[in-house]
């Protein structure tokens, strides 16, 4: 998606907006892009990630690149609602970490006039859809999918590979952990 033009903006009303994609696809520079943006325009912005990515600041949300914005760590998604208050902008990261009722927190922020962007996770290194993106892609105004480059072939990339052994789901981690793949050179790994 690019840039919306301003006469193509809601008026007087809110609207959700998800940037998804794998790993290293630009997916929170891109976040932070439009948050910046929102700033500039002198928008009150609140942004939110997870208490579980502590991968580079705890007060921040942080890209691959090392941009940066400040954040409030939360471990419960309702905790948005508290903490909003009067901000017009509402930003969260790594939206795959948090529960179902991010759907339902969004959709009431968005009742209330708010903008809210939200990035995450589409699919976990399986392949799988990553819930609770799939909810948020459906319920969004504006859907922004991420590609990164994969490290393999130079292919256009949308799979996120782990590269160590684990049954979790969740492993919390950077490029130690996992690259970016096309659909060719994606595999699962062996769970022994």
């Amino acid at each position: 998606m690019n840039e919306l033009a301003p006469h193509s903006l809601p008026q007087d009303v809110g609207w959700i907006e998800v940037i998804a994609g794998c790993m290293f696809s630009g997916k929170t520079e891109e976040l932070i892009r439009r948050l910046r943006r929102a700033q500039i325009a002198k928008q009150e912005v609140k942004i939110f990630k997870p208490l579980i990515d502590k991968r580079y600041k705890n007060d921040a949300i942080v890209s691959h690149s090392d941009q940066s914005l400040p954040s409030i760590v939360i471990s419960d998604i309702n905790d948005v609602l508290k903490l909003s208050g009067t901000a017009k902008v509402i930003g969260i990261d790594e939206a795959q970490f948090f529960s179902l009722s991010i759907v339902d927190v969004c959709n009431n922020l968005a009742n209330e006039g708010k903008r809210i962007i939200v990035a995450g996770l589409d699919q976990d290194y399986k392949g799988i859809p990553f819930e609770p993106m799939p909810q948020l892609l459906a319920i969004a105004e504006y859907i922004t999918k991420t590609l990164a480059i994969c490290v393999s072939c130079g292919n256009p990339a949308d799979k996120t590979q782990r590269k160590i052994v684990s049954v979790d789901r969740v492993v919390v981690g950077a490029a130690d952990i996992y690259e970016a793949r096309c659909r060719r050179c994606h595999y699962i790994p062996a769970e022994n």
